[in-house]
């Protein structure tokens, strides 16, 4: 079924070339997008404070009024004690919202407010492991910090209201459980809103009931969601799906859009058929292929992968591939840290360009070209956020999404694509990782099983490490064979070298070939033998590593110099040179150097003599050359040092 899938997405791919355009400045909109939407909510409440239970269960409960910036309602939330008894619970929720009530086996109990902490007192301890619920009622203006985790906009002068979390934003709406290191294990969620309006969540729609002059809407979602990915948007929306067939079933891609978008809409959400055929023939089914996936207009830049129903502002192909992987990488298995956030923004930076690859590869290099233009635009910067309070450094377009993005495909890149792929898929399909949290070092793990390999290295250099490496390639030709030598300088102090199998290509006018070779040292040389007169030499035609500022020059070949004799040649301890006709009052200069251009050693050939010997005991064994400058110009050579 997979191989048929895959040929569909061939079919399919000329029409998507008519329709896709590539814009390399397409990801800085989308990591701008992202990283604006999430500014003012870097205020992580104290992790520890939340501990001590796992929540099983959101029952949510919420009135909203599109015209009107505020939210009423309750949420109750079903949970399983840790091992050790307690007397009280703690749920982050913003200091600025007015909490009414707090229900406990329907009588109300005390709860103190502080701090964006609410701390709930049972009137005795909860056994260990024991299951439970609590229901708290609350009203209020959300803050309004930044761009808001809570917003509301006019389209066309209609109001709209919507929600986006990340990372720490779910609080600043409703109590629940903040962080990275408990989702839900499902979530019933119900809306009640004028009948002018429709409201979008998570899940599945179940209902929608009218009340009076309102309606309410009951969503169901039913697989483990992290907070920051629960979300609402009400508006008057148009409603339309499109469906994915796969896997010998179907499923329905519902689009929540306003109404004055839908046209526009409509001709390019389904765009997003072949993707997500794509992303299921090469990462598995659909992480929540039991309820629905969808898009939802609202009034912010960029997207937002709430599980089941991404956000979004327009309906660009990139933007629409890109929200669309979160819900393998982001969603189902999502970073256990914002330190690891590019396990879910490399992740879909990459996949959005593997839609290139197989559906439009008109654009698959471009693509690859500009992520590393946007790396090497700068010479520092790990992918490893090391300064987690500051949402530009989490989202950071150039490291977290793009440099994310090519370091996964310079893994691909060195394992290959077999040991590549079937590592990622472990990964995400690991019961101790699908649909929980993940760290680099379970990454780390998976790929190394794959391939056999300890990749700690690469990890060390390009992960934790910072900056990139810039190759200077010197290479000259014999008859059949090439020679050449890589030298390797670094932008950032903390990689010594780059370890790297790295690509070159010799060609001529009809034909080229790649050659890839292991470089472990800078100055290594390689000598290869090329069936055709090479020509020229190009590094990394096709842009498969993250480099920037590379050099590739010619030393002048080894033809025969007229007039000059040297011997022995090869030579070991000693060679001389014998300048025929130099009888004049002319002094020559002889310059030998090695493959990269480094001068090893100067002689002299005096006024009116014709010889002089170079001492070469102490030159390495390999191939040099010389250079014979005189008043009638300047004569080449190459000599070659055995032992």
């Amino acid at each position: 079924m997979k191989r048929a899938i895959l040929l569909v997405c061939l079919l399919v791919s000329c029409l998507l070339q008519a329709q896709v355009t590539f814009n390399a400045g397409d990801l800085a909109i989308i990591a701008k997008g992202e990283r604006d939407a999430h500014a003012g909510k870097l205020k992580p409440g104290n992790i520890e404070a939340t501990a001590g239970y796992d929540v099983k269960w959101y029952r949510c409960c919420w009135n909203i009024d599109p015209a009107v910036r505020e939210i009423s309602g309750n949420v109750t939330t079903l949970f399983r004690q840790a091992e050790t008894a307690s007397d009280s619970m703690v749920l982050d929720l913003h200091r600025d919202l007015a909490v009414d009530s707090v229900v406990y086996h329907k009588v109300s109990t005390p709860w103190t407010h502080v701090s964006d902490l609410l701390t709930i007192h049972f009137p005795s301890a909860i056994p260990p492991n024991a299951a439970d619920s609590v229901s708290v009622y609350y009203h209020g203006v959300p803050p309004d910090n930044g761009f808001g985790s809570f917003g509301q906009s006019i389209h066309n002068g209609t109001p709209v209201i919507w929600t986006l979390s990340e990372p720490y934003g779910s609080s600043d709406w409703w109590p629940c459980k903040n962080g990275l290191t408990d989702k839900a294990d499902s979530i019933d969620i119900f809306i009640r809103t004028p009948a002018a309006y429709k409201a979008a969540s998570n899940g599945l729609l179940m209902s929608s009931s009218a009340v009076g002059s309102d309606i309410i809407y009951h969503w169901k979602h039913r697989y483990p969601v992290a907070a920051y990915l629960v979300c609402l948007a009400v508006t008057n929306y148009a409603v339309y799906s499109d469906l994915v067939p796969y896997n010998s079933d179907t499923l329905e891609v519902v689009n929540y859009v306003y109404p004055e978008d839908s046209a526009s809409a409509v001709a390019q959400t389904s765009a997003i058929v072949p993707v997500l055929q794509l992303y299921d023939s090469l990462f598995g089914v659909y992480p929540f292929q039991r309820e629905k996936y969808g898009h939802t207009q609202f009034g912010w830049g960029g997207g937002m992968e709430h599980q089941t129903m991404t956000f979004v502002a327009s309906f660009g192909f990139e933007l629409l591939a890109h929200e669309l992987a979160h819900q393998w990488f982001g969603d189902d298995v999502t970073c256990g840290s914002w330190a690891d956030i590019w396990l879910n923004e490399g992740f879909a930076t990459y996949l959005s360009g593997l839609c290139y690859e197989h559906l439009a590869p008109l654009y698959w290099k471009q693509f690859r070209m500009a992520r590393v233009k946007s790396i090497t635009a700068y010479p520092g910067g790990s992918v490893y956020c090391t300064d987690t309070t500051r949402v530009y450094r989490i989202f950071d377009g150039r490291l977290s999404y793009a440099k994310g993005a090519m370091i996964l495909h310079q893994l691909r890149w060195i394992m290959g694509d077999s040991a590549f792929f079937a590592g990622v898929n472990n990964y995400r399909s690991d019961p101790g990782l699908a649909y929980g949290f993940a760290r680099t070092e379970d990454l780390k793990t998976h790929l190394e099983s794959a391939c056999g390999l300890d990749l700690t290295w690469y990890f060390d250099d390009w992960f934790t490490g910072e900056g990139f490496p810039s190759y200077q390639l010197n290479w000259t030709r014999e008859q059949d064979t090439v020679s050449f030598t890589l030298r390797q300088t670094q932008s950032h102090l903390s990689v010594p070298f780059f370890e790297m199998t790295v690509p070159v290509m010799f060609k001529n006018a009809s034909r080229d070939t790649i050659i890839r070779v292991s470089n472990t040292f800078s100055g290594q040389s390689f000598t290869v033998v090329i069936p055709f007169a090479v020509d020229s030499v190009l590094f990394d035609p096709e842009c498969q590593l993250i480099t920037g500022h590379n050099t590739v020059s010619a030393i002048a070949g080894p033809a025969p110099v007229q007039g000059v004799q040297i011997y022995p040649n090869p030579a070991a301890s000693q060679v001389t040179f014998f300048v025929g006709g130099n009888t004049s009052n002319e002094e020559v200069e002889i310059s030998v150097y090695d493959l990269s251009g480094r001068v090893q050693d100067k002689v002299s050939v005096p006024r009116g003599t014709t010889e002089t010997v170079l001492n070469t005991s102490n030159f390495a064994p390999g191939i040099y050359f010389y250079t014979l400058n005189r008043k009638n110009g300047t004569l080449n050579g190459k000599l070659i040092i055995l032992r």
